[in-house]
Formats: structure tokens, C-alpha cells, sequence
């Protein structure tokens, strides 16, 4: 049926309430709002669903959340006996109607004899994936749509060993949501019912104390931290990280620790900041001014399921400046591997993993310290698929990996990025370089000065609604088809692309595979040395550009970067134009 028959179906039939119904008569008068709405369905990605929260086929609402999880429990049920007993676990953060959404997933799986396994409160990615693994269940779902804007909600599928479902898996779960075709397939439990019969178990406290045990572990120096006055002011922005963080911090020995009570309780509308992303420096404003009024030594902040952390440190102007992720992930990794190197704990066959568009300093920190790097996909599942393989092979030991997205994972109890563990990572890393008389910046110029400097720099271009898909697609099939020669007058030597599993040698012609999975990227190494990577958003209305370069010093390395980007934005004009 089309769009306005599809509205109208909502708007008579019984099976829809009288919420959603009060909300669609609300538009009647507005075709535009009517047809984003119901022009399709919220397709159910690689990663899971996201989108608007309202009524409609094209929003998250608990209609298509019971569609997904139909589709979802549909193929853990062709899995076996075996994958139904061991049930799903599912979570939830701060976002608006988290709380529900996460309830319909639990009745649905209990609807289809999938014993569910529901946060008795807000907790956090991490915790997901770790409780996948301490419960033994088949998977989980997380209900999260991350850091973006307050009127998104979205659906996160996970596998046994905790990761986010990759492929080719994650294609055939796509193949079953897309085959429930009619409400009527749905099959939901009675909360009350469940709950007493035991198909809907409330998790909570347990699960607290040994996902708690599992981070600590993870500290690389108790001494250091035990030795420090460091100050620590800690914001969850309205999320889910506020009681596991300061637990964490807490467990860990930091005893001045300073939460900014603005930003402390659960808030979907992430009232003080409206865009809740660890990345943007307004974020941290209210944060700054607590770390002057304390003077803190490190201010640190979760997005809303705590998966990815932001650290702001002071620089010698005195002015407070945020890390990139590339920047914190590699911090971290040198601040491991030199401490370990020094206590002789280093392993014969460790291994890094990163993504495609994270800084090329990881190579340069793996190289110094004798440790096999791995290129993966952008995607934390990407770097959780390959500690699986680790594990089945035994010929690697993982010991971190990080994307450029402000998401690290240190050890193996997850299978996705954890901002708890980073946090206190970070605090730890701040706390060795206060030892030294040094700052997290002055620990970052060090780094510099070891490795040479490296800046990355991203591009975002939205492009939202109907003509969004079609501008999206015009820009990555227009660059397939016509291969960049040069960038703002810098050469392309290399190109590579990921959807046609191919890396091409400019000069010589010569090509060979990627080695890595079918995704609609394309890849520039220009040059200068200088790296450029385009790829749509998996999770918003956007094209997104990646550019890395290095330098001598910022200067040079900030240059070629702000080079490339220019000469993009141009091209992709061009394009659009």
C-alpha cells in the first residue's frame, strides 16, 4: 500500500492505540509530514534500527520495535532449542521512551518462548554486552540511539559473544524482520504474566557487582592511582554512565571525584546540552566551569549509553580543549603498552585492532613496541568479530582497539566499546602523567614528539528526507564512477574501494582485494601521505568524510588535513551543484 493508504490503516484499526492515533490525526493536514512518515519502513540495518521517535511506519515507536523483535526472536528460534533456552538480555539508556521500548522487546521474545532477561533500570552498552556473555545467553538488545539528538531512539541487536551482530549474520536477521509482514505476526506476552512465570526475569545488582569486578581489572597500574590527589570532574550528560562510572572510579581508589548535578540525573531531552555528543566542546561548558571552581586535573564525560567518552584538558594557554577520540585511544594504547613493557607483562602475540578511519599513529605505537595491528571496518562489531577469531585461533592476544568515534575497548569481558572502563582509563593515564609533572596535554605533545604529528580531522554533510537518499547515493556513485586523480592538487597513489573489495595502485595499475568485508566506502591515500575516507552514515542522513595526515609539527600536519578537506567539500559540491 502506499504512504496515505499505510496512514489511514493506523489511524481506523483497532490494533494501534489511541496515542498513536490522537498523534497521527494531528497531521492530517500536512502531506509532507504524513509521507516522511509512512513513505517506508524503518529498515532494520546492520546495526539494528534508529530513527525519529513519533507514530508511523518510517518512526520508532513500540510498533516497530515488536516488528523487530519479532524478526529477531524469528531467527533465534530457526538457531535451535538450544539458542531459545539460553534466552536475550535487554538494556536500555535515558532516551525517551527507552524504558517501553525495552519492555515490548521483552515481551515479545517471552511471546515467542525466548526467555528475556530486562534491566531492572537504566544501564549502560557495556553492561549489555558483558551480560550477554556472564548470563550465557544467545543475545541481547539495547535500547540507545547514542549520542545524537534528543528526538532519536534506536534498537541494538547482539550475538552469544557479546559483539553486535556482524555479517553474515546480520543479513540474515534483516531477511526475517523484513518478512513480518503483518501486525498480526507479532506475538506479545502479558508483562505480568511473564514476570511471574518466569519468562520475563528482572536483572539487576548481580550483574552490577561483576561487570564492576570486570572493568577494575582492567586498571594497568594500581599505584599509581594509589599515589595520586588527582581531581576528576565527571559529567554522564543526562545518560546512563553516572552510578557505573562513579563505581568504577570509586572501586578504583580516585577519591576526588567531582559530578557536575546539572547533568547527573536521566534526562531524555538532554536539557543542558539538547545534542548529547562527547565530542562537542559546548557540551562541557557547565563541566569547565565546575573543574575551574575545583581545579580539576581531567574533566570526563559519557554520551547517554556510556559506550564513548570525551576527556577536555588544559593546554598551556590555559584554555580547556577536548580530545578527539584518535587522540584519547592513542594515549591510552601507548600508556598500556609502556606500562606493561616496563613490567615485563608485554605478550609475544599481542594484537591492536582499529578501523580504517582512525589515526595511522596506531601503526606507528604498534611498531615500537613489537605488536601486530589489524584494519577493520568502521563499527565496533568489526573489532569484536576479530577478538572472536583471536580466541578461536589462540594465535593473537588482544590487548585494545579503539575507533576514531570516541569508543576503546581494553580486554575482552565486552565485545563493545566501553566508556565506563575508558573513563577510568583516562583518569589513570592523567594520573601517571601528574606524577611526572605533566598534564593529559602535555602527555598528547609527548606523543608527538615520539611518534611525529599526526591530526585527523572529520567532514559531515547532512542531507535529511527523501532527497537526502538520492543526494547520497548521486555522491558515492558519481566518485565510483569517476575515481579521484587529485585532491586540491595533491595526487591520489592510492584508491581503494570497499564495495568492490579492490585497493588500486595509481601509478602501476595494479590491484588487489581489501581483504575486508563488502561496505559502500570509498578510500583516497594522496601524495602527501595525507588519507581521505567517504562513506554514508550507517546511522543518520549523512555522508561522512575522514581525513588524517602527518607533520613535522600541527602546523604542517593541520595544513595538508585542512587541504584535503577543502578540496572534498569542493568536489562533493561539484556534485551536488
Amino acid at each position: 500500500m502506499d504512504f496515505m493508504e499505510s496512514y489511514k490503516m493506523w489511524l481506523e484499526d483497532d490494533y494501534f492505540d489511541a496515542d498513536t492515533k490522537a498523534e497521527l490525526k494531528a497531521i492530517e493536514n500536512d502531506p509532507k509530514e504524513i509521507e516522511e512518515r509512512f513513505y517506508k519502513n524503518l529498515e532494520f540495518g546492520t546495526g539494528g534500527l534508529r530513527g525519529i521517535i513519533g507514530a508511523g511506519t518510517n518512526r520508532m515507536n513500540v510498533y516497530t520495535v515488536s516488528k523487530a523483535t519479532q524478526g529477531f526472536a524469528n531467527y533465534i528460534k530457526k538457531q535451535g532449542e538450544d539458542a531459545v533456552k539460553k534466552g536475550a538480555v535487554i538494556a536500555y539508556d535515558s532516551r525517551n521512551y527507552s524504558p517501553e521500548f525495552a519492555e515490548m522487546t521483552a515481551r515479545v521474545l517471552a511471546g515467542n518462548g525466548i526467555k528475556a532477561y530486562l534491566s531492572d533500570e537504566l544501564r549502560p552498552v557495556p553492561m549489555l554486552s558483558f551480560s550477554i556473555r556472564y548470563l550465557g545467553c544467545t543475545g541481547g538488545v539495547v535500547i540507545t540511539a547514542s549520542h545524537i539528538p534528543p528526538e532519536y531512539n534506536g534498537y541494538k541487536a547482539y550475538w552469544e559473544d557479546g559483539a553486535q551482530v556482524p555479517p553474515p549474520r546480520d543479513g540474515e536477521i534483516i531477511e526475517e524482520v523484513n518478512a513480518v509482514t503483518e501486525w498480526s505476526m507479532i506475538k506479545k506476552a502479558d508483562l505480568t504474566e511473564a514476570v511471574n512465570s518466569g519468562m520475563i526475569q528482572y536483572v539487576g545488582p548481580e550483574i552490577d557487582v561483576a561487570y564492576l569486578d570486570a572493568v577494575t581489572d582492567r586498571i594497568v597500574n594500581p599505584a599509581i592511582i594509589n599515589n595520586t590527589d588527582l581531581k576528576i570532574v565527571y559529567t554522564p550528560i543526562h545518560g546512563s554512565g553516572n552510578k557505573p562510572v562513579r563505581r568504577a572510579l570509586a572501586k578504583a581508589g580516585f577519591k576526588n571525584v567531582y559530578v557536575v548535578p546539572q547533568q547527573e540525573k536521566p534526562d531524555g531531552n538532554f536539557t543542558t546540552v539538547g545534542y548529547p555528543n562527547p565530542e562537542n566542546k559546548a557540551v562541557f561548558d557547565i563541566a569547565i566551569e565546575l573543574a575551574k571552581k575545583v581545579d580539576a586535573d581531567i574533566i570526563v564525560g559519557t554520551d547517554p549509553d556510556a559506550d564513548r567518552v570525551g576527556a577536555v584538558v588544559k593546554t598551556t594557554s590555559g584554555d580547556y580543549m577536548v580530545l578527539t577520540g584518535n587522540m584519547t585511544g592513542t594515549l591510552i594504547l601507548e600508556y598500556i603498552l609502556s606500562q606493561k613493557k616496563a613490567a615485563g607483562q608485554l605478550p609475544a602475540n599481542g594484537a591492536v585492532v582499529s578501523t580504517i578511519v582512525s589515526t595511522d599513529m596506531t601503526k606507528a605505537i604498534c611498531a615500537e613496541y613489537g605488536m601486530k595491528y589489524y584494519d577493520v571496518l568502521t563499527g565496533f562489531k568489526f573489532i569484536g568479530q576479530k577478538i572472536k577469531e583471536f580466541e578461536a585461533s589462540g594465535e593473537q592476544t588482544y590487548i585494545f582497539g579503539f575507533e576514531e568515534s570516541y569508543g576503546c575497548l581494553s580486554g575482552t569481558y565486552a565485545r563493545d566499546k566501553d566508556g565506563v572502563c575508558a573513563t577510568m582509563l583516562i583518569c589513570e593515564m592523567a594520573a601517571y602523567y601528574k606524577t611526572r609533572g605533566m598534564s593529559l596535554y602535555d602527555g598528547l605533545q609527548e606523543l608527538y614528539k615520539k611518534y611525529g604529528c599526526y591530526k585527523e580531522d572529520i567532514h559531515s554533510i547532512t542531507l535529511p528526507g527523501l532527497d537526502g537518499v538520492a543526494n547520497i547515493a548521486k555522491i558515492m556513485n558519481t566518485m565510483r564512477a569517476e575515481p579521484l586523480k587529485e585532491v586540491n592538487g595533491v595526487k591520489v597513489v592510492e584508491a581503494r574501494d570497499y564495495k568492490e573489495d579492490k585497493i588500486v595502485d595509481i601509478a602501476t595499475g595494479e590491484t588487489k582485494p581489501t581483504g575486508l568485508p563488502s561496505s559502500n566506502v570509498l578510500y583516497y591515500v594522496l601524495e602527501d601521505g595525507t588519507w581521505l575516507c567517504i562513506r554514508p552514515s550507517g546511522t543518520e542522513p549523512k555522508i561522512k568524510v575522514y581525513f588524517g595526515g602527518k607533520g613535522v609539527d600541527e602546523k604542517e600536519a593541520d595544513a595538508k588535513v585542512k587541504n584535503a578537506r577543502d578540496g572534498i567539500v569542493s568536489i562533493v559540491n561539484d556534485i551536488l551543484a
